[in-house]
């Protein structure tokens, strides 16, 4: 049975791309400027497979070598943005024109904030403004919780974020506060995400994040990859918070995990399996705990983490594996700026049927991976992009 997994390593941009200068990014490269200032970071796996021969300035840094066990290239974002929505959307089929709309310079407008209070029984809320998270929540924790008003932030991605303590409003709560916050965020006002953020702590300073993140993502414009695979009566497992961006929708099975080291270890799982079809896999926390943070160490302590366990992933395959490893935006934790960064993303594909050392150079949409997924599968689609199953397959 013919089956392909993505893992997508969330946030690992290759790159600047050309209209970087358009989202004020320019000088981001999520990968290459982490070696720089990590230059002990080794990623030899990857690099084993093609990570370190794709095209583009100082790539090579990362451990170019004469023969890779693989097919390598980076893919640009053909979309409108450079967020986790766009990105991961774009992967399976649909580019977004119009972008979603940010709220940055002013926050949410008044009529979004009073819409809010009522229907969650006139509950005040703290905030309302763009800032780090993980700043916020040590500024306005203590307020928080001494009124029980959750606090609402954004970012210069498309986001309303709502923190609040899990002692004060519990989990469950938090999480109906967000379905609220998403059926009224339509229209002019549709964000890609409303993200429940729930921390624990006793005072400022002292406040850090939970595991039980939760993202409420618009349903998807149109037919995607997920549709097709499992209409077809073929499997989607989810791994991550793919069921969160998908809306679940087109998925068979999924598991949410709590962190990489569980999400990859759930994907092993899953390879091992008999399954046919798709496992998509996203590990967040290059980019939750530590690109939006600008952890250089954390970074590159989890690409390394990833690096050392590619192996037994590789091992698990099956003789009509396919893996494919990508990412679905940039965020350079070297940069000042602790948003996402609009960059290219590496492509690599690895199997026991592909073509070793293949240059795959520069694709012009992130859609030419599920395209090539869709190919490989012999199901028949409309869906954009170009595959390149015949530039890898044996």
């Amino acid at each position: 049975m013919k089956r392909a997994i993505i893992i997508v390593l969330d946030s690992v941009g290759i790159g600047e791309l050309p209209d970087a200068y358009k989202y004020h990014d320019e000088g981001s490269n999520t990968l290459v400027n982490l070696k720089k200032a990590k230059p002990e970071m080794e990623l030899k796996n990857l690099c084993a497979i093609g990570l370190g021969n794709i095209q583009g300035k100082d790539i090579g840094l990362l451990g170019k070598i004469n023969n890779p066990t693989g097919a390598y290239g980076k893919m640009a974002e053909a979309s409108n943005g450079k967020d986790t929505t766009t990105g991961h959307w774009e992967m399976a089929g649909i580019i977004t024109e119009t972008p979603f709309p940010t709220f940055t310079e002013h926050g949410f407008p008044y009529e979004v904030m009073r819409k809010l209070e009522e229907v969650n029984g006139d509950m005040g809320f703290l905030g309302n403004y763009a800032a780090s998270g993980t700043e916020i929540i040590n500024v306005l924790g203590e307020e928080h919780m001494k009124t029980g008003y959750p606090i609402v932030y954004t970012s210069a991605d498309s986001v309303m974020q709502i923190a609040a303590h899990e002692d004060i409003v519990p989990v469950k709560k938090l999480y109906e506060i967000c379905e609220n916050a998403r059926k009224i965020m339509t229209g002019k006002y549709a964000v890609g995400r409303i993200i429940a953020r729930p921390f624990i702590g006793d005072k400022n300073g002292n406040f850090t994040r939970t595991k039980n993140r939760r993202d409420f993502s618009l349903p998807p414009t149109s037919t995607t990859i997920l549709d097709v695979i499992s209409s077809n009566g073929l499997d989607v497992k989810a791994i991550g918070k793919i069921e969160d961006i998908f809306l679940k929708r087109g998925i068979t099975f999924s598991n949410h995990t709590t962190n990489n080291p569980d999400g990859i270890e759930k994907t092993i799982e899953f390879i091992k399996d008999n399954s046919s079809g798709l496992i998509f896999t996203n590990l967040v926390d290059t980019d939750m705990l530590y690109g939006h943070r600008n952890d250089t160490e954390g970074y590159k302590n989890a690409l390394m983490y990833f690096d050392n366990k590619l192996p037994e992933i590789e091992s698990a395959l099956k003789n009509d594996d396919i893996l494919f490893m990508t990412a679905d935006h940039g965020c350079d934790p070297t940069t000042p700026s602790t948003d996402h960064s609009r960059e290219y993303v590496p492509i690599l594909a690895y199997g026991k049927n592909v073509r070793q050392n293949i240059d795959l150079g520069i694709r012009s949409t992130f859609a030419d991976l599920g395209k090539t997924i869709l190919d490989y599968l012999g199901l028949e689609n409309t869906l954009p992009g170009t595959s390149f199953l015949k530039d890898i397959l044996k």
